[in-house]
């Protein structure tokens, strides 16, 4: 089942007697389980009929007790098992396997398995196929992230800027969780209507607008010397900002994105984000600037940022300072 069908499972309250939900991004299994914890019951359902757990402290037997008794006043019993992760045993979970057979069609019972797939060749994965509603969390791409926080900021009726949606995907990184948080926060703090930008990322998320990794990114592929000198000193100052290993990796796919921008065969800032599957935002800018940046010089700067990447593990730099490694690669890509 997909996110989008449990929910409208729950809408329409059409339930089935057992959720199980897994995978590596949990921020799907979180929502669905809030989703399910405040609309399954009325609030005064609740405190006889909505039972929570933890499964590191909860034995399997436990939990089929609370699955098994009929609802008080109420035409459902709700169980969740929140970190069913923990039950790491086979024999844990082949205690439910008689339940799984025949559940309880007056509870729902809520299996919430974070962070790892369920073992997807076993008997009783196999079971809950047949009588489970199973949802499989996966996380989103580095380059579908712009494209989600875009479509999220829209669910809720916010605007924001390309560039602030690009900011925030480049430096707040690919946990959803960590995301909505942020973004949350900035729709409480900026004023209704306002569209949110740099200037209000930098100021309630921490990320400096003009000096981070999406910036010196910029800053090289304007071949603008002055400001990527700026942000490098920057970063000496404040080591907290980033670190070098975050500046490579974002680097490296600059390079692979002006490579693949070369040889593309289109000047539609459209069509070249489908290409490389990135925001029409610093689609733009790559062709608006790629001529500054001939494909062998891509090439040459691939063998560079390797050889870097080396010295940023402590391969021959002789105690050389980050900063002094990011001056010194900055300078032998731009020149």
């Amino acid at each position: 089942m997909t996110f989008e069908e449990i929910q409208k499972q729950f809408k329409e309250r059409n339930f089935k007697p057992i959720y199980f939900l897994h995978g590596e991004e949990g921020y799907y299994i979180d929502a669905l389980v809030d989703l399910a914890l405040n609309s399954i019951l009325e609030e005064s359902e609740r405190d006889f009929n909505q039972t929570v757990v933890y499964a590191k402290d909860t034995p399997p037997i436990n939990v089929i007790d609370a699955a098994a008794r009929l609802p008080m006043m109420s035409e459902y019993n709700v169980v969740v098992v929140k970190e069913a992760q923990e039950y790491k045993k086979t024999a844990q979970w082949e205690k439910f396997e008689k339940y799984f057979e025949s559940p309880s069609n007056s509870t729902i019972l809520i299996f919430a398995h974070k962070y790892k797939k369920f073992d997807k060749r076993s008997r009783i994965y196999k079971l809950l196929q047949k009588k489970a509603g199973l949802f499989e969390s996966t996380g989103v791409k580095d380059y579908q992230l712009a494209s989600w926080i875009s479509t999220y900021v829209r669910s809720k009726g916010q605007a924001m800027t390309d560039k602030g949606i690009a900011l925030v995907a480049e430096f707040v990184g690919n946990d959803l969780s960590r995301i909505v948080n942020e973004l949350e926060k900035l729709f409480i703090v900026v004023p209704e209507g306002t569209q949110i930008n740099e200037k209000h990322i930098e100021k309630h998320i921490g990320i400096s607008k003009d000096y981070n990794v999406f910036e010196l990114n910029n800053a090289i592929l304007e071949k603008d010397i002055i400001k990527a000198n700026k942000i490098i000193k920057y970063f000496g100052d404040n080591p907290k900002a980033t670190h070098i290993t975050v500046v490579l990796g974002s680097l490296y796919g600059l390079y692979q994105r002006l490579f693949r921008t070369h040889f593309a065969k289109t000047s539609d800032p459209g069509q070249l984000a489908k290409i490389l599957k990135i925001h029409p935002y610093p689609a733009k800018e790559l062709l608006l600037n790629k001529r500054k940046h001939p494909p062998k010089v891509v090439s040459r700067n691939f063998s560079i940022l390797r050889e870097y990447d080396m010295l940023a593990k402590g391969v021959g730099t002789g105690g050389t300072p980050d900063s002094e490694l990011l001056r010194e690669l900055v300078y032998k890509l731009m020149h």
